[in-house]
C-alpha cells in the first residue's frame, strides 16, 4: 500500500508519496562511506563526455593538416552529437532494467575503445566514424551518471551533487580548448584522445569496487531491440537533416518522419518499450521535456554565435572572446548550487519560473546591447544569463527525478537529457538559417555566409553591422525560445511536482 504524507514549506505544501520498503526496486547496499569514491568516478565519467568536444576545438587545423578533408570536418563533432542523442533513451531503459552499473562500465568501455581507435585514425573518414563509437559510448555515460547522482543521495542533497556535475562541464569548458591547443601544438592532436585512457580507467575501477546496487528480483526481461533499432534509425534521420543543408535535408526529415511513425507503431505493442507511454503522459515529465528542449534550442544562441560576433563585431581575439562565453560555465553552477536553497523553499515549478523569466530580460537586454560597445556589456551579460539558467535547469531535472521510482528514473533522466539535445539540433538549424539569412540581405546576396566571416581575420564596416544585426535576430529567437520554455513550466507543468519518499538505490 502507499500511504500520502504532506510536508509543509514556505512555498506551499510539497506532497509526497511514501513507498513501501518491499516496493523499492533496490535498497542501500553500502554505508555513506563509500559515496565519495563513487562520485569521483562520476565525475570522471562525466569529464570524458564533457570535455570531449571542447578539447577537440581547437585542434581541428592540425587534425585537418594532417588528414585532410576539411569539407567534412564539421561531422567530427555532430557525428558525436548524433549518436549520443539517439542512444540516451535506449540506454535508460536497459539502465533501468538491468541497473545502473553495467550500463555505465560498458559506456566508458565503449568511449575509450572509440578513443584508442580516433587516436589511431588514418583518414578524416574513420575520424568521424571512430568519433560516432565514441558518442555510443557517451549516451551511457551522459544519462548513467546522473541517474546514478539521483539515487546516491536524498531530495534535499540531492540538488548538490547534480551542482557537483555541472561543475565539471564548467571547468571542462574552460580547460577543454586549452588542453587541445596544448597537444595540438607541443605533441599531437593524437593525445587528446589518448588522454582518456588513463582518466576511464580510473573511474572504472571505482566503480567496479564501490557501486554497490540491488535491482531487486531478477525476471527474465524481453529487451525490445526492434523498437530500439527504429528509434535509432529514426532519430539519426532527423539528427542528421538538422546539421545538413540542401535538398538532402527535406529527404533526411522526410524519412525521420515515416521511420517516427513506424517507431510509435512499434513502441505501442511492444511487451516493454524503450519509450514507455507514461513519458508522455505524466505532466510533470512532459512539461519538463518540453521546457528542456527549449532550453536546448536558446543554448545555441551563445555558445555557437557569441564568438563570432566578440571577434568580427567587437575585434576581440580568440583568447578574449572564449571568456566572454567562459563566464556563462562558470555562473551557471555556482547557480545551480544554490537553488537547492530555493526550490525547497518555493518548490520546483516556482524556481524554474523564476529563472528562466530572468534568462528571458537578460536575452532581451543583449539583443538592446549598443553596436560595437565595450566587452565588458556582453560579458556581464553572459554572466547573469548562466545564473538564471542555472536556477532553471537543475530544479527540473532533480525534480523530475524525484517523481519517479528507482525503476523508472533512468528513463526519465534519459528522455530530458534526449528532448534537450534534440532541442540544440533544432537550434542550430534554425538559428543558422536565420543568421545566413539576414547576411544574404544585408550584404546584398553576395554569398557570403556566417562559416566564412567566422573565418575571416578582419572584416569590413558592412560585414561587421550585418553579422551584429544576425546575431540579434538570433537572440530574439532564443527569447522566444525562452518565453516558451517558461509557458511549458507555467501552465504544463503541475503547482507541486507529486514527490516520492526518498528510495535510495546505492550507497
Amino acid at each position: 500500500m502507499k500511504s500520502c504524507v504532506v510536508h509543509t514549506t514556505r512555498g506551499g505544501p510539497v506532497e509526497r508519496t511514501e513507498q513501501s520498503a518491499a516496493a523499492a526496486a533496490t535498497a542501500a547496499a553500502e554505508g555513506p562511506r563509500r559515496r565519495g569514491p563513487v562520485v569521483a568516478a562520476l565525475m570522471l565519467a562525466m569529464a570524458l563526455a564533457a570535455m570531449d568536444s571542447t578539447i577537440i576545438s581547437t585542434a581541428v587545423p592540425q587534425i585537418v593538416g594532417e588528414l585532410g578533408g576539411f569539407s567534412v570536418f564539421s561531422w567530427l563533432f555532430s557525428g558525436y552529437l548524433l549518436a549520443v542523442t539517439v542512444t540516451l533513451p535506449v540506454y535508460g531503459k536497459l539502465a533501468d532494467t538491468f541497473g545502473r552499473k553495467p550500463v555505465l562500465l560498458t559506456g566508458i568501455g565503449i568511449f575509450l575503445l572509440g578513443s584508442v581507435l580516433c587516436a589511431g585514425a588514418w583518414n578524416m573518414a574513420g575520424l568521424i566514424a571512430f568519433r560516432i563509437v565514441q558518442g555510443l559510448g557517451g549516451g551511457a555515460i551522459q544519462g548513467t551518471v546522473q541517474t546514478i547522482a539521483a539515487d546516491l543521495y536524498p531530495l534535499k542533497e540531492r540538488g548538490r551533487i547534480q551542482a557537483a556535475i555541472s561543475t565539471v562541464w564548467a571547468v571542462s569548458a574552460v580547460l577543454g580548448p586549452l588542453c587541445g591547443g596544448l597537444f595540438a601544438g607541443y605533441a599531437s592532436w593524437r593525445w587528446i584522445f589518448l588522454i582518456n585512457l588513463p582518466v576511464g580507467a580510473v573511474a572504472l575501477l571505482l566503480i567496479s569496487r564501490h557501486l554497490r546496487e540491488r535491482v531487486g528480483e531478477r525476471t527474465r526481461h524481453r529487451v525490445d531491440w526492434p523498437g530500439a533499432l527504429l528509434l535509432f534509425l529514426s532519430g539519426g534521420l532527423l539528427i542528421t537533416g538538422l546539421v545538413q543543408s540542401g535538398p538532402a535535408r527535406w529527404w533526411l526529415l522526410g524519412g525521420s518522419l515515416v521511420l517516427g511513425g513506424l517507431t510509435v507503431w512499434a513502441e505501442r505493442r511492444a511487451a516493454e518499450p524503450i519509450i514507455p507511454g507514461w513519458v508522455w503522459r505524466r505532466r510533470v515529465i512532459v512539461a519538463v521535456n518540453l521546457a528542456l528542449g527549449m532550453l536546448g534550442v536558446l543554448m545555441v544562441a551563445p555558445t555557437v554565435f557569441l564568438p563570432t560576433y566578440a571577434q568580427t563585431v567587437l575585434g576581440l581575439g580568440p583568447i578574449a572572446a572564449g571568456f566572454v562565453l567562459s563566464v556563462m560555465t562558470l555562473s551557471w553552477p555556482l547557480s545551480a548550487a544554490l537553488s537547492n536553497r530555493v526550490y525547497l523553499r518555493i518548490g520546483f515549478r516556482n524556481t524554474a519560473a523564476l529563472g528562466m523569466a530572468a534568462a528571458t530580460v537578460v536575452l532581451v537586454v543583449l539583443v538592446m546591447l549598443p553596436y560595437a560597445g565595450p566587452a565588458w556589456q556582453p560579458t556581464l551579460v553572459m554572466l547573469l544569463l548562466g545564473g538564471a539558467l542555472g536556477l532553471f535547469q537543475l530544479p527540473l531535472i532533480v525534480g523530475v527525478q524525484s517523481t519517479v521510482p528507482w525503476s523508472e528514473r533512468a528513463t526519465a533522466t534519459s528522455s530530458i537529457l534526449f528532448c534537450r539535445q534534440v532541442g540544440q539540433s533544432v537550434g542550430a538549424a534554425v538559428f543558422g538559417a536565420v543568421a545566413n539569412a539576414t547576411l544574404a540581405s544585408r550584404l546584398h546576396g553576395s554569398g557570403t555566409d556566417l562559416d566564412s566571416i567566422a573565418g575571416a581575420a578582419h572584416a569590413d564596416e558592412q560585414v561587421r553591422r550585418a553579422v551584429a544585426a544576425a546575431v540579434d535576430h538570433v537572440y530574439v529567437g532564443a527569447a522566444v525560445a525562452a518565453v516558451l520554455s517558461l509557458a511549458a513550466v507555467l501552465f504544463v507543468a503541475p503547482r507541486r511536482f507529486p514527490v516520492l519518499e526518498d528510495d535510495p538505490a546505492v550507497r
